[in-house]
């Protein structure tokens, strides 16, 4: 996943991106409400990690202006405030989920693959395409019942394209899950891990269209 976290503790931030990049996600970190609304302006995420006691702008203030001009990425708060008041406002302005610091980072991980797969309208966290199974909470890719293995970055573009069968998503797009900001991206990356999952799971597994970008036949 390509996650904004908005946390202006750099301690918790940093312990928080160690742990994502560990399970191949891509964290961008802002430490301030206004900055996080610019971020969100210009680029994709798949999923937000917000705290409520932000400078500029607070949380729920982020997460009301996010709503009101209708973005839907799934929106976790990440908090210390642990009343019933805060939780109801924090769910009624919404919310995906609310979790209470300190939390425990896989029970984290666990509540983000949970909002991502509500989002997509999926229950399950195996996604079954052919022969390939892919399970995304494991991060196991099984083809033909064989256990293949794959990077974090061929995952992620794999991941992309499955959760969308049938639509092209362009190599920007694609990036978009591999890098965040002020990341160097090499200029053929993408085509790169899409031959190498080819190579793996099979010369149709992805397919390309010429001049918009890569997709997994439905």
């Amino acid at each position: 996943m390509r996650v904004l976290l908005v946390e202006d503790d750099r301690m918790i931030a940093e312990a928080v991106r160690t742990a994502l990049g560990q399970d191949g996600h891509v964290t961008d970190w802002m430490a301030d409400g206004a900055a996080a609304l610019t971020a969100l302006s210009n680029s994709r995420f798949d999923i937000v990690l917000l705290d409520l006691g932000l400078p500029r702008k607070d949380g729920l203030t982020v997460l009301k202006q996010l709503r009101e001009r209708g973005d839907a990425t799934p929106v976790i708060i990440i908090t210390a405030r642990d009343d019933v008041r805060s939780r109801v406002a924090g769910l009624d302005t919404g919310a995906d989920d609310y979790l209470v610091k300190p939390f425990d980072l896989d029970e984290l991980a666990a509540r983000m693959r949970a909002a991502q797969r509500r989002s997509a309208g999926r229950g399950d966290p195996v996604i079954e395409h052919g022969d390939i199974r892919v399970n995304c909470a494991t991060r196991e890719v099984h083809k033909a019942g064989v256990a293949v293995p794959l990077s974090a970055k061929e995952f992620a573009v794999l991941e992309a394209l499955l959760l969308r069968p049938g639509v092209v998503l362009s190599r920007a797009q694609l990036e978009d899950r591999l890098y965040g900001f002020g990341e160097s991206i090499e200029s053929n990356a993408v085509e790169v891990y899409v031959h190498s999952l080819r190579r793996k799971l099979g010369s149709d597994a992805i397919r390309t269209r010429r001049g918009a970008g890569y997709f997994v036949p439905r």
